[in-house]
């Protein structure tokens, strides 16, 4: 998969209370389903370890990152009902975490800036 150079990956880690996982379910479902329409979105899944729930998703640019918080924030609220987000990361160029610092620094994110790396065409 070619990704492009203004990608912004999250990186959303929750940990489900004791007897919610039918809940997280169909929170997660929801998630995706809330998703799927949005154009900026490059990929959007979920994995398991245990109680931990991670969310593995990227997006074009700050412009996608910001749209797709906006569109999920209600699912959000639903989700830290039956979990608690343990620890969110924001990962892209300095040019694009630069862009996202002030409006998302309420979430008291890591930001990890683009050192080095492959290329692929």
């Amino acid at each position: 998969m070619s990704l492009p150079a203004n990608l912004v990956t999250l990186h959303p880690y929750f940990k489900v209370h004791a007897g919610k996982w039918p809940d997280v379910e169909e929170v997660l479902k929801e998630f995706v389903a809330t998703t799927r329409s949005e154009s900026l979105c490059l990929f959007y899944e979920f994995t398991i370890n245990g109680d931990e729930v991670f969310c593995r998703e990227g997006y074009v640019g700050a412009e996608g990152t910001l749209a797709h918080l906006q569109n999920v924030g209600h699912v959000i609220e639903k989700m830290l009902q039956f979990s608690d987000m343990t620890r969110l990361e924001f990962h892209g160029s300095a040019e694009e975490i630069d862009k996202l610092r002030e409006p998302l620094a309420h979430l008291n994110p890591a930001w990890f800036v683009l050192h080095s790396g492959i290329e692929r065409s």
